[in-house]
């Protein structure tokens, strides 16, 4: 019984630490159109993701929601939420999340063009603002190109992207159940239910 458990434990770190490899391309123009395709077990298994399986479920759930009356977000939440955040322990480990994990994954050739505006010159002035300067930051990077084009003209959305991101399994539960081992996740999560 025991040698048995061990295989099997052995058996499913093995496969978790084999490495997914995600190669996409998008594009939101007038409609989204995307193209996924997934490899794990060093190509021995491949799966294409259809968008169109993906749209419908999205179609379903809006169905739901315009069905469902009366369900408004509560403030409440919001306001648990901002009580999580205030704790400055909670705000490190959090950013520390998310950086170990765009570290856990690697990237290659990774593109996205992004061209948008407002409508009102002003407002895409101050939305440019805030996002101008991330081309300037991925500028240095070498597999990591972002192109970001305002619209003072009109009221636009483009976004396209391609790029290939390879993460191992195994890395991904080690960040996750770090981040949910942390004291001080669970001391803003008190915070946040005091507060809701």
């Amino acid at each position: 019984m025991l040698i048995g458990t061990v295989i099997f434990l052995s058996l499913i770190v093995i496969l978790l630490a084999m490495p997914v490899t995600v190669t996409y391309q998008f594009s939101w123009q007038e409609a989204p159109r995307a193209d996924v395709r997934l490899k794990w077990a060093f190509g021995l298994v491949r799966a294409d993701v259809s968008p169109n399986q993906s749209k419908a479920k999205r179609d379903n759930a809006e169905a739901a929601e315009k069905e469902a009356p009366g369900r408004r977000k509560s403030t409440g939440r919001k306001a648990a939420i901002v009580a999580g955040i205030r704790q400055p322990a909670f705000r490190r480990r959090i950013l520390r999340f998310v950086s170990d994990l765009w570290h856990a994954i690697r990237k290659k050739n990774v593109e996205l063009l992004l061209r948008l505006g407002l409508g009102d010159p002003a407002d895409t002035g101050q939305l440019w603002a805030a996002l101008g300067p991330l081309s300037g930051i991925f500028a240095n990077r070498r597999d990591i190109r972002v192109s970001i084009e305002p619209d003072f003209l009109d009221a636009t959305l483009e976004v396209e992207g391609s790029g290939a991101i390879r993460v191992v399994p195994l890395q991904i539960v080690i960040i996750v159940l770090g981040l949910l081992v942390s004291p001080p996740i669970w001391r803003g999560v008190l915070a946040m239910r005091a507060q809701g």
